[in-house]
């Protein structure tokens, strides 16, 4: 293991973090009551704290766009209209309102429209086409749509039989609003936290999509937790969000950490790696929310002015690798990193609260670490059938506790829902939600990430996590950036590991220095037997890297990319050459 994956939390830059807090304490303390003695049957919601700030700072800027600011109270009197033509629709506490819209202004104000009158916002990936599509509509089983014109074409992709009775886009939604009423809907101020807020979408990579439900009081939660003890906005502040508004960091991180604050949001309509810097400049903004590929492609710009011409302070997201985290804080002038874990349909978070380098933060909830089966994706139980925590420093699979206070919302799928829950696993009748994460205890209630529990896979007997394998060959000199999967080898138990790079402009590999710089860092057993040099490694729409196809393509599979498999230490990697796979087997030593 590297040392930074092995890293521990010390306590002198534990308490150098709690004397930071000071200047935040009043934040800190004013969301602290939330997070933790909020009930899920408080008349408290998404659409009660935006209609509370717009009443309070109605002149205060909410959203900033291209340039234009929208005020607290402009976006809810918008917000009002909106909601009394949902309600003329017939759309009541419960009911489903499908949005398929880019990022715009509208999006938002949808949204928060469709959530004041207890109605649930069905917030499509508009990547999505075809029978994908039609899948997701099915799901949310809306009357009404509201359409962006700008996500037109994934709507032409489908049949007229799988598209709501009802599609408002946007030019007739304000068409038709005008002349509303603009109060707030007496509903708003009765829901309970409990309701649903909204349906997040999952990539879909492996297989249809499935929709994560984000109740009111988890929205809540990150408000609190999320955004008023770790990101810690001023009312003065602007976050930039450039990630898609279908996107839990954009619509519960994000939004939260504003609303908490009232400060305000600049939406980006897309995410540009070389506009990046320029947008932050021009929409003033003080803080971004980030995913770690988004780091990435940053850093992979070049230098130029813009990189520190900027007032930004906080960067809030989930993924900053290790191995990238000082380059990246040094080189853009970021104050703190708001790192975090979670995932769109758990029920607990770890926070970087405290300012620490490289980890992805501390969390108060009730959680354990242990032991997994690497084929089930679940935990290992001993003889007396109860799960087993893992050593101290050892990675292992997070699982939560589910309570009233940290309930698990789950899917509109309830047999999904059903496999995520592990039941008896430390005494009879406890419920704990499995995250299918790894992850390795720093010390002081703080995780360091390690793998998705699906991508890991088992080689030599050994557990490698590909995260780990990632980190290694992206700090070697010619790889700009890689994915690693497990392939199987016929007559080899496990899975070998398998790389698909793309070379820095103007270098070619070298394979003997690649192999000694993996070794130098890796354990022998994770060492990556295949390389494939890809010209580019496609992303879905939330910027993760498709490893689910270059999975299925394995070696066999490659095209014309370049392929190179290991020859051994001294040798480093070599041209593929068709017997390696029973060289490999047999463990006779490589041809080449």
């Amino acid at each position: 293991m590297t040392t930074e994956t092995r890293r521990s939390v010390g306590v002198t830059e534990l308490a150098k973090g709690v004397i930071g807090l000071a200047p935040d304490l009043p934040a800190i303390v004013k969301h602290a009551p939330g997070l933790l003695t909020r009930k899920p049957t408080a008349t408290t919601t998404m659409g009660a704290v935006f209609a509370h700030r717009a009443a309070k700072h109605p002149e205060r800027p909410f959203i900033r766009f291209e340039g234009r600011s929208l005020s607290y109270g402009e976006c809810n009197r918008r917000v009002n209209r909106y909601a009394s033509l949902l309600e003329s629709k017939g759309i009541r506490t419960g009911d489903v309102v499908a949005i398929l819209a880019k990022n715009d202004p509208t999006t938002l104000l949808a949204m928060l429209a469709t959530v004041k009158l207890g109605a649930v916002a069905g917030m499509i990936n508009y990547n999505q086409r075809g029978h994908v599509l039609e899948h997701s509509f099915s799901i949310l089983g809306s009357n009404v749509l509201i359409l962006d014109p700008g996500a037109r074409e994934a709507l032409d992709s489908v049949g007229p039989e799988s598209v709501p009775a009802e599609v408002l886009d946007f030019d007739a939604l304000d068409a038709q609003s005008t002349g509303l009423s603009e109060d707030n809907p007496a509903v708003t101020a009765t829901l309970p936290a409990k309701t649903v807020a909204f349906y997040i979408f999952t990539s879909g990579t492996t297989g249809l999509p499935k929709a994560s439900v984000m109740s009111h009081f988890r929205w809540l939660a990150n408000m609190s937790g999320i955004g008023g003890m770790g990101v810690r906005l001023r009312r003065d502040d602007t976050m930039y969000v450039s990630l898609p508004l279908y996107h839990n960091n954009a619509l519960s991180v994000s939004l939260g950490a504003v609303l908490g604050s009232g400060a305000c949001m600049a939406i980006g309509r897309q995410f540009s790696a070389s506009r990046f810097w320029d947008e932050v400049i021009t929409n003033r903004a003080t803080a971004f929310c980030y995913i770690g590929e988004i780091c990435r492609y940053l850093l992979a710009q070049p230098a130029k002015p813009t990189d520190r011409a900027h007032d930004v302070r906080i960067a809030v997201g989930n993924g900053m690798r290790a191995e990238i985290w000082d380059e990246f804080t040094e080189r853009f002038g970021i104050e703190r990193v708001v790192e975090f874990y979670s995932a769109s349909e758990a029920n607990l978070a770890f926070i970087n609260v405290f300012n620490v380098d490289r980890t992805a933060g501390f969390s108060p909830l009730p959680y354990k670490i242990v032991e997994y089966d690497g084929e089930t994706g679940g935990p290992l139980r001993g003889s007396d059938g109860r799960v087993r925590v893992v050593r101290k420093g050892e990675p292992g699979l997070l699982i939560s506790e589910i309570n009233e206070h940290v309930p698990f919302d789950g899917y509109t799928d309830a047999e999904a829902t059903a496999k995520k829950v592990v039941t008896n696993a430390f005494k009879d009748g406890d419920r704990w939600f499995n995250t299918g994460d790894l992850v390795r205890d720093q010390g002081f209630s703080h995780v360091a990430f390690v793998d998705r529990l699906g991508d890991t896979f088992r080689w030599k007997g050994e557990n490698v996590a590909t995260t780990e394998v990632e980190g290694a060959l992206d700090s070697a000199s010619a790889v700009n950036q890689s994915v690693v999967y497990g392939v199987e080898v016929p007559g080899c138990d496990g899975k070998a590991g398998m790389a698909a790079v793309t070379i820095a402009e103007g270098t070619e590999l070298d394979g003997q220095q690649l192999a000694a710089q993996l070794y130098a860092s890796l354990p022998n057993y994770a060492v990556p037997l295949f390389v494939r040099i890809v010209d580019q490694l496609e992303q879905t729409s939330t910027f993760k890297t498709m490893k689910v196809e270059l999975r299925e393509q394995g070696y066999t599979a490659v095209g014309s990319d370049p392929l190179y498999v290991l020859a051994g230490r001294s040798k480093g990697y070599v041209p593929f050459y068709p017997e390696y796979p029973s060289d490999v087997a047999e463990a006779r030593a490589p041809r080449n």
